[in-house]
């Protein structure tokens, strides 16, 4: 073997064993991140009762929005499918599974009566019910994504929201109307998460403290599930799909099954989001599934960074987490008005900053959060790489 040979073989051995050290690195700072969330209901011992119900179902929500999030910015970002009809597949996963968890005791004799009364499945299995249901949904729209795109996909998905609306809001034995529908009781495996008491540590979990565990499961799976997806063989095809369709089509990508795969997968993760906000509302209304929805979620995904999932997490905490903080911070806060007062509330402050913060991103860093982490990262890098500090540039 040549000397060149050896040379070139030994730096690619180098260079497979860097990134293996960088890949066990980053495993091993999320899973650090996994256990420091798992531990932090541990640590709301020090506020009371409201502080911690607070935080908790804050927290719940938050990882209701980071599910969505990633639907979403696997769509847009992963496949270049815009889609403006998120808050549509998270209503179908929500009232999905409301009507799949009812009891059906109170089943009458009229069809209406009976679809009202529901299907009686277990927590569990009443959630993967409503994924598949809100990825069947996405499945049905599909062929209108392989006509269209650009600009003219996401209008037309957005006629989704204003058909789910008025669904919503007529079909009362449904979706309850205006009224909405009480969510029923959790019940995981035998444990109810009203009733049942748990302690830990010296710690009583509350029904939002029970629910922050299986938000946090929810969001680990579908993040892992995420990353293995664009690892494969589907993410370098949704990856070429983005870039160019032409392209994609010339190198044997089946253009068409692919974007029907990325609208079902998207939307099933919009079905999973559904289901842990119905669960942490305990009640839902339609009025909770409009355009302002679709718009929260993709401020997300800008702020957070297109197609990049830890992006798609942190956008979601920041998004989701605001207006709750401003909110109960709102007497400390010279610039938030309380409700009702005609001035700037803590939504509208919410939205102003989120707003800011796209613009901003937009201006200076497009990549969003995520570009920024990285340009991080490779300064930190090179600071470590650098045998000898910079000097400082001597005094004329």
């Amino acid at each position: 073997m040549s000397e060149v040979a050896a040379a070139r073989l030994e730096t690619s051995a180098d260079v497979a064993a860097a990134r293996a050290a960088s890949g066990r690195r980053a495993l091993a700072v999320r899973a650090g991140v996994v256990a420091l969330v798992a531990l932090f209901p541990l640590a709301l011992g020090t506020f009371d009762a409201a502080g911690q119900d607070f935080w908790l179902q804050s927290g719940v929500f938050a990882f209701a929005a980071m599910i969505g999030a990633l639907g979403l910015t696997l769509l847009v970002g992963g496949a270049g499918q815009l889609s403006l009809a998120h808050s549509f597949y998270v209503a179908v996963g929500a009232y999905g599974y409301v009507y799949l968890s009812s009891p059906t005791h109170e089943k009458g004799t009229t069809i209406a009566s009976s679809i009202q009364a529901g299907a009686c499945f277990p927590t569990l299995l009443a959630m993967a019910g409503a994924v598949l249901i809100a990825g069947f949904a996405g499945l049905l729209f599909s062929p209108i994504s392989a006509r269209v795109r650009g600009i003219y996909l996401g209008v037309a998905s957005l006629g989704l929201v204003f058909v789910g609306q008025h669904i919503a809001f007529n079909a009362q034995s449904l979706s309850g109307g205006f009224n909405g529908r009480d969510v029923p009781e959790v019940n995981l495996l035998g444990f109810n998460f009203d009733s049942t008491p748990l302690s830990f540590l010296g710690v009583t979990f509350t029904r939002n403290g029970k629910l922050w565990y299986l938000g946090l499961a929810g969001v680990v799976l579908a993040y892992v599930y995420y990353v293995n997806v664009l690892r494969g063989r589907p993410g370098r095809a949704l990856r070429c799909l983005r870039d160019s369709e032409v392209a994609a089509s010339v190198l044997g990508v089946n253009v068409v099954r692919y974007k029907a795969y990325a609208f079902t997968l998207s939307s099933m993760y919009a079905g999973l989001a559904g289901a842990i906000y119905a669960l942490v509302y305990h009640h839902i209304v339609p009025d909770t599934f409009g355009l302002g929805l679709t718009v929260s979620f993709l401020a997300m995904i800008v702020i957070g960074g297109l197609g990049s999932p830890g992006g798609a997490l942190v956008g979601a905490l920041f998004v989701s987490a605001l207006p709750a903080v401003l909110a109960k911070y709102s007497d400390s806060l010279p610039f938030i008005a309380p409700t009702g007062s005609g001035g700037v509330t803590a939504g509208v402050a919410a939205q102003f900053v989120y707003g800011a913060a796209v613009i901003l991103l937009l201006v200076f860093e497009p990549g969003g959060v995520a570009s920024l982490a990285r340009r991080l990262v490779r300064l930190v890098s090179r600071i470590r790489r650098s045998p000898h500090p910079p000097r400082q540039k001597e005094a004329a």
